[in-house]
Formats: C-alpha cells, sequence, structure tokens
C-alpha cells in the first residue's frame, strides 16, 4: 500500500496537475457534468438517489478536509499526499451537483414564469468555471455549497416521502440551512487559519440571505416543483382513452419546430372540444392535485383572463408519465393557453395556442397518436 502511495505521489498524473494547474479544474468539471449527464435519469431511481447521496456526502467531507490544510492537520497522515487534489475534487462535485440539478430543472421549467430560476442554476454552472481561481474564497466556496445543499434536500426530502407542499419545502430549506451552519461553524471553531481569513457574521449573514432569496423565489412560485415535470403538452381536437392507451388526435407541427408536437395556430369547430392532454412525471407513490388553468388573452385590456381551473389527480412511478387531459367547448377566437400547475399554483409548464373560428378552414396535418 505504502509503495502504491509513493508511486502516485511521483505519477504523471500529478505532474500533470501541476504543470496545467490553471486548467484541470475546468477538465474536473467538465468530468463531474458529462458523468452526471450520462449516467442520470428518474430522480426517483435509487442509482440516482445514491449518486446524488455521495455527490453531497463527498462535497461536505471534501469541503471540510480543504478547509483545515493551512493548519497542518493532514500534516504527517496520508492525507497530505492528497492536498493539492482537494479543490479539483470540490470542483468535481459542484460541477456534477448543479449539472444534475439543470438536468432535473430543465425537464419541469415554464420558460413564462419558472425560467429566473433556471437561469441561476445555469448561472451557477458557468460561474463554477471560475472557481478554479476563486475556491480559497471560503466567502463564495460556502455560498455555492449552501445553494447546492438547498436544492439536494428540497428535491429528496418529497421523494423520500413520496410527499409535496409548501410546508415540506419549508422544512428541506430548514434542514439544509442547519446543515450548512454547521459545517460551517465545526470548521470554523476547528481552524485557526479560517477564522483568521474570514468574519463569521459576514458569512453567516450571506447564507441567511441566499436562504431567504430562495424562500421569496417559492414564495411568487418562480421555482419549478421539482421532482414533478411535464414531458407532454397537447392541445389536441380529440383525446381518448382505450385500455391503458390516449389516443391523441392533433394537427402536427412542421418537423423543424422540434420543441413543440402541436401547432400554435388551432383550426376550431363549433361543434367540437378543445382538448388539452398532459403527461407528467412523478415519483413512484406521489400523490399530488394536478390543475389545468385556462386562460384567454383580451386584447381590449390586454391582459390574460382567467376562464377556467379544471383538475384531477396523480399518481407517480410511470416512466412516461401520469397522462390525463381536460376539454372546453365553450371557446372563442383568440390567443389561449392553458398553465399546468400544482394546488400550490407552482407551474409546471404552459400549453399556447391560437384560437381560429372558420368553417371554410380544415386542420393541417391532423395525426393520431398513441401515448
Amino acid at each position: 500500500m505504502r509503495r502504491m502511495l509513493v508511486q502516485f505521489r511521483n505519477s504523471s498524473f500529478r505532474s500533470y496537475v501541476r504543470r496545467h494547474e490553471k486548467y484541470v479544474p475546468i477538465l474536473f468539471f467538465i468530468g463531474g457534468f458529462i458523468f452526471d449527464m450520462l449516467t442520470l435519469g428518474r430522480i426517483d431511481r435509487t442509482y440516482d438517489l445514491v449518486m446524488l447521496c455521495l455527490h453531497m456526502t463527498n462535497l461536505s467531507f471534501v469541503l471540510y478536509l480543504y478547509n483545515v490544510v493551512d493548519d497542518g492537520k493532514w500534516k504527517n497522515t496520508f492525507l497530505e499526499r492528497f492536498e493539492e487534489y482537494f479543490p479539483l475534487a470540490i470542483q468535481f462535485f459542484f460541477g456534477a451537483l448543479s449539472s444534475a440539478y439543470v438536468i432535473y430543472f430543465s425537464r419541469s421549467v415554464s420558460l413564462s414564469k419558472t425560467v429566473s430560476f433556471f437561469l441561476i442554476l445555469v448561472a451557477l454552472l458557468v460561474a463554477n468555471e471560475f472557481l478554479k481561481q476563486r475556491i480559497s474564497n471560503k466567502y463564495l466556496q460556502f455560498s455555492v455549497y449552501f445553494f447546492l445543499n438547498f436544492t439536494f434536500f428540497t428535491f429528496m426530502i418529497p421523494v423520500a416521502i413520496s410527499k409535496m407542499s409548501p410546508k415540506l419545502f419549508y422544512i428541506s430549506g430548514g434542514i439544509s440551512l442547519l446543515c450548512t451552519l454547521t459545517l460551517i461553524i465545526l470548521i470554523y471553531f476547528l481552524s485557526p487559519s479560517t477564522r483568521s481569513e474570514i468574519r463569521l457574521g459576514r458569512l453567516l449573514s450571506i447564507i441567511l440571505s441566499i436562504y431567504a432569496v430562495i424562500n421569496v423565489f417559492y414564495y411568487f412560485r418562480l421555482i419549478p416543483p421539482v421532482p414533478l415535470a411535464l414531458d407532454q403538452g397537447i392541445v389536441a381536437h380529440y383525446v381518448e382513452k382505450t385500455g391503458n392507451d390516449y389516443t391523441v388526435t392533433y394537427e402536427k407541427n412542421d418537423s423543424f419546430i422540434f420543441w413543440r408536437n402541436h401547432r400554435l395556430k388551432f383550426v376550431f369547430n363549433p361543434n367540437e372540444n378543445v382538448y388539452i392532454y398532459s403527461s407528467i412525471f412523478a415519483p413512484t407513490n406521489l400523490e399530488q392535485s394536478i390543475i389545468h388553468r385556462w386562460k384567454w388573452f383580451n386584447e381590449k385590456t390586454s391582459e390574460w383572463e382567467l376562464i377556467e381551473d379544471i383538475g384531477y389527480e396523480i399518481i407517480g412511478g410511470r416512466d412516461e408519465g401520469y397522462r390525463g387531459y381536460t376539454y372546453k367547448s365553450n371557446i372563442w377566437a383568440g390567443e389561449w393557453k392553458v398553465e399546468v400547475i400544482t394546488n400550490e399554483e407552482l407551474v409546471l409548464g404552459v400549453i399556447d395556442f391560437e384560437i381560429s373560428i372558420d368553417e371554410s378552414l380544415e386542420p393541417i396535418q391532423l395525426v393520431e397518436r398513441k401515448f
């Protein structure tokens, strides 16, 4: 074992890290991103849960190891040989966790309301590139850690107990805050170098400010309701459930518009209904009320008017999402949108369309698709 450690200490890898000290952290960040991109799938899958827990646990452990290095804590121990790799490990776990959250959030984000929180996550990925130069900044280091830790618990606790609610979100945030403060205070009192480098009051103020901002985002419904995710949202001419299949008849969009299945302009016949089909991914056994909020744009007032809320219950577990639909017959011309929301009015997605009423027109590229 000792021989292996000596070989590692004098290895070409160590030489490479020292020669390319400026760029190696980027490679570790990219490595973490690619690792999660290739391996993560369902948020309630055992592998995903284990990997995210390992990422978070290892990040906490390495943060402690790194922040007491300047105190000679690991001098004359086997960890001394690996001290220069601690920042790289932090970079890897920061990248892996933030990219995992972007992957999950991007499935459920609604560009109309929750994009601001999604952009924070994307900005975190970009900012993470610069941590190679700022990783020793403990204020930044623990701020990023707390943000990722907060997001981690708001993912994990609903999945673990198969339940979502505002109360549970605040509990998750409180647990995250407690864990982060415990780690910070532990390092602060065990590390003289940390005490000389930072002001504890200032760091705690930053952490509490981040905590407050996230809760404000949640209060104003600017955070996607992960672990729920809208997989499909289609405006259709007809939806029929036969056995375990849903047959959806809708106007197919042009092939180059890959991000939306249906055409925005909906040719409406007054003798028909307008259907909204949605499939929503939810972790196994999670039960949740879903609402289709139908809105119409009033050109006279330049405002969206709430027409009707139609709800139904979902139970998680299906890979392609829990399927359901609502419909209306009392429809008039103009711009419409249906917000797919939870009981707490957190937005899963928005389905836009424009009603054209003209009996001389026929639906374009009408297709039937089974889900």
